[in-house]
């Protein structure tokens, strides 16, 4: 049975409980505080929505110019040209302080035209157009209007870019190297076809964040590419186009780039401005400026580019036909950058890179070709940072302009660009060769490396070949039966309130100095502004306010994944090889058929090449001893492009080397000949090398130019280790000719240090007969390989397969494949599919 309490204790419960209360108070802080600023918050973020909107109609009065921090002069007006369009030249005015450099090739920066206005290359110092700005470049831009010319398409855009890059070129005569072009994600793809149209007009193009293989991708990667299957294909961008009277409207496309991620859309690009909207008012009012100017495209365009491109991924492949001839990729000389990102969710580095298997199907092929490709990853930078991100404009983009020197200069083939940060490290020889924060070098690679970058394969391709059939069948549909009633209906006038009601247009244009209530939103924020109550990180209630913020967050990604995750399974039910796979059977792989075609190429190229492979004289024999050197070393340093130069400009070298031999070109020609007879090319050294001091000066030359000169006792290199025994020279007198060349051009002797005295020195091995041993080496002993029979250059020793950086297969289809060159392979980073994978 229960007991009354007595008085005394009811007393002592409620001062419990009271205690209890202000405990609990006191967990939460100042509470009035944090309710005073939070509203104070609240009234700044709505004064700067007001602005955010008033910035956009102010944008559309002024005929929304580019977006450009830096001042410009216009140089040629696309309205002019005898096929007009909407685009123009600009010619950037470089900032105070910044001076140009008359001798230094053009830089012409090409924004993308998907959705919204120009301006994201230049939109602050640190971008694109900074970074060439510091190298000294004289920096065009080339931007465009709102609204597209009556009758404009995509090659008369291109027309009028090839316009733009002759008149820079005529703008420069004393610069003897064309234009470096740097294309941003949709222009990249459009600089690459003129680039293969007309190739003459180009220095290096760099194509950042650019699609190229549009079916390339994976299901955590970039699932936006699966839309094509769940709209049925091109029909309803057409359907768009012709509802606004041949005018698509870039809110669409923004649209679909919002929808990707609809945490940043919904909550966390609002909520940050929110919270720290003291400081990221600036920020936020500077990228909605850019990202609500929503510009249109004619109906050919769009329709050209959803066809041929995003669903029909004709590009790589060869289909895509300009003025009735299709364009090949393989058709560009100059060098190529892809700069990608496993952040970047718009455009993977399995869309930036699937091309290069597509289009040539053997890394062999790049080289015997003479074209120089190079990509470079970034770990976690989303797609709009690739151009904007400070970080990677000081790294990134510094170092590729810094690079263009060396980019132009390395032998042909495949390369991974790598920045390694020199800050902590010990200095590098010739440090003063590669100036700034990093070390640059350029790792070989393969085929298959780029394969393996995808982390679900290329097999759902077959998936997106049988969706672009099915789109070209929804499309003749379309513009059969209902195409002609639709142009009926649709009016300027329908077309223009179309766009005018569009909800991205309207919820700027509603809410700005216009809105009933921003009187009173405009006082309350000055009150809070005068009265401001700011709080620390780490009160209590903006500590559980973040994790509220959290919460909502992982809610939405959540929605996110389970929706992708639906789409995907739909697409491969619906379209898959019980699908309508079954009816409509993909094609053969592109990849399949550019290496049948490799193969085939190689093998003819191959067959040239051996007729001739003795030819050549000291600079050759130089240049295919630098070449087999890098190979099996795995790479190409910076530094060593740069010290060759140096070393080429030494006098006396040789009696057959003046100072018009093109070093460059040689090294490109040689290293053509290697990418196909690595064997043969290194047997014919004797042939080119007729004496031993002729020899020994050229292994000096070979090895200054690789720094390894100061250890040939114990090189990195297998090949120079090798070629000593083989060539029957003198390490000692090797090593010592060596250090005369860089003291000769103005390394001092005692900065190097000659091996220790205990160190394995290779012993010189003088002439042999094919039945000598092999020469040791100092790290590993590979299999001798069976000698390889050259044609009209007869050699005397076999040269082992480790030591020619190859394997041959001795077929006439299928050339030697280097196997150096999987010495670095690329690995994808590990990384959370469902975060990193979508990092904006």
């Amino acid at each position: 049975m229960a007991s009354r309490k007595k008085p005394a204790d009811h007393v002592a419960e409620h001062a419990t409980e009271a205690a209890t209360a202000q405990q609990a108070g006191a967990g939460w802080g100042d509470v009035n505080a944090y309710l005073t600023d939070s509203m104070q918050r609240t009234f700044l973020f709505l004064d700067t929505l007001l602005d955010r909107g008033n910035d956009y109609l102010e944008h559309l009065e002024q005929g929304t110019p580019p977006l450009l921090k830096f001042d410009h002069e216009l140089v040629v007006d696309g309205h002019d040209l005898p096929q007009p369009c909407n685009y123009a030249l600009l010619r950037l005015q470089p900032p105070p302080g910044l001076p140009v450099d008359p001798q230094a090739r053009p830089v012409v920066v090409v924004d993308p035209r998907a959705g919204h206005g120009p301006g994201i290359g230049g939109f602050k110092f640190d971008s694109e157009v900074g970074m060439a700005m510091k190298a000294g470049h004289t920096v065009y831009f080339v931007t465009f209007r709102p609204e597209p010319e009556d009758g404009q398409t995509l090659t008369s855009v291109m027309d009028a870019e090839a316009s733009f890059l002759e008149e820079v070129i005529r703008r420069h005569p004393q610069c003897k190297a064309k234009p470096v072009v740097i294309g941003n994600c949709q222009a990249g793809w459009a600089m690459m076809t003129l680039d293969a149209v007309r190739p003459e007009l180009f220095g290096p193009l760099m194509m950042v964040g650019a699609p190229a293989s549009y079916w390339a991708g994976s299901s955590t990667l970039n699932p936006m590419r699966y839309s094509g299957a769940t709209l049925g294909g091109t029909w309803l961008a057409s359907l768009a186009a012709d509802l606004g009277a041949d005018r698509f409207d870039g809110a669409y496309l923004v649209e679909n780039f919002e929808k990707l991620n609809p945490a940043n859309t919904f909550w966390n690009k609002y909520y940050n401005l929110w919270s720290s909207v003291d400081t990221e008012a600036p920020r936020f009012l500077e990228f909605e400026r850019w990202w609500g100017g929503f510009f249109r495209m004619t109906g050919a365009e769009i329709e050209s580019i959803t066809e041929n491109l995003f669903v029909g991924n004709k590009l790589a492949r060869g289909e895509l036909m300009v003025k009735g001839a299709p364009v090949n990729l393989r058709d560009i000389t100059s060098p190529i950058v892809v700069f990608a990102s496993w952040g970047d969710n718009i455009t993977p580095p399995p869309q930036a890179l699937n091309w290069i298997i597509d289009a040539w199907g053997d890394e062999r092929a790049i080289a015997a070709a003479g074209r120089t490709i190079i990509y470079v990853l970034h770990e976690s930078v989303g797609h709009l940072g690739i151009f904007v991100g400070g970080s990677v404009a000081l790294k990134e983009h510094d170092q590729l302009v810094s690079s263009l020197d060396v980019i132009e200069s390395l032998p042909p083939g495949l390369y991974e660009m790598k920045l390694e940060r020199k800050n902590g490290k010990e200095a590098q020889r010739w440090d003063e060769l590669e100036p700034g924060d990093y070390t640059v070098h350029y790792e070989h690679r393969t085929m298959e490396d780029i394969r393996r970058i995808n982390p679900e394969g290329r097999e759902e391709e077959s998936v997106f070949s049988t969706i672009s059939q099915w789109s070209e069948i929804n499309s003749r549909l379309y513009k059969t039966w209902l195409r002609p009633w639709v142009r009926m209906a649709a009016t300027p006038a329908t077309a223009g309130a179309l766009m005018q009601f569009n909800a991205m247009r309207m919820q700027r244009k509603l809410f700005s100095d216009n809105h009933p209530a921003a009187a009173f939103i405009r006082q309350q924020a000055a009150d809070a502004r005068a009265k401001r109550v700011q709080l620390p990180q780490d009160h209590p209630l903006k500590q559980f306010e973040q994790r509220m913020a959290q919460r909502i967050t992982d809610e939405l990604n959540a929605y996110r994944d389970q929706r992708d995750a639906r789409t995907v399974k739909m697409t491969r039910q619906f379209f898959g090889a019980n699908g309508l796979g079954a009816w409509l059977p993909p094609r053969e792989p592109d990849a399949e058929v550019a290496q049948r075609r490799a193969l085939q190429e190689l093998g003819e190229y191959r067959d040239a090449v051996l007729e001739s492979i003795g030819e050549g004289g000291f600079a050759e024999a130089v240049c295919r001893i630098v070449i087999a050197g890098m190979v099996s070393i795995g790479a190409f340093e910076r530094r060593s492009l740069r010290l060759a130069r140096l070393l080429a400009q030494l006098p006396n070298m040789h009696a057959s080397v003046s100072p018009q031999t093109n070093w460059v070109q040689l090294l490109k020609d040689q290293a053509r000949i290697t990418a196909v007879a690595p064997v043969e090319a290194l047997n014919a050294l004797e042939q080119m090398l007729p004496d031993t001091a002729t020899r020994e000066r050229a292994l000096a030359l070979a090895a200054a130019v690789m720094m390894i000169e100061p250890t040939l006792a114990n090189p990195r290199s297998e090949i120079i280790e090798f070629l000593i025994g083989t060539l029957g020279v003198d390490p000692d007198k090797v090593i010592a000719l060596a250090r005369r060349l860089t003291a000769a051009i103005g390394e001092q002797s005692d900065e190097i240090s000659l091996p220790a005295s205990g160190s394995r020195a290779a012993k010189p091995v003088r002439k042999t007969t094919a039945k000598s041993a092999p020469v040791k080496k100092a790290a590993m002993k590979p299999a001798p390989a069976k000698k390889v029979p050259v044609k009209k250059a007869p050699v005397k020793k076999a040269v082992t397969a480790t030591a020619a950086t190859a394997k041959t297969k001795a077929t006439p289809n299928a050339p030697a494949r280097t196997a150096a060159t999987r010495k670095a392979p690329s690995k994808a980073p590990a990384r959370t599919p469902a975060k990193k994978a979508r990092g904006a």
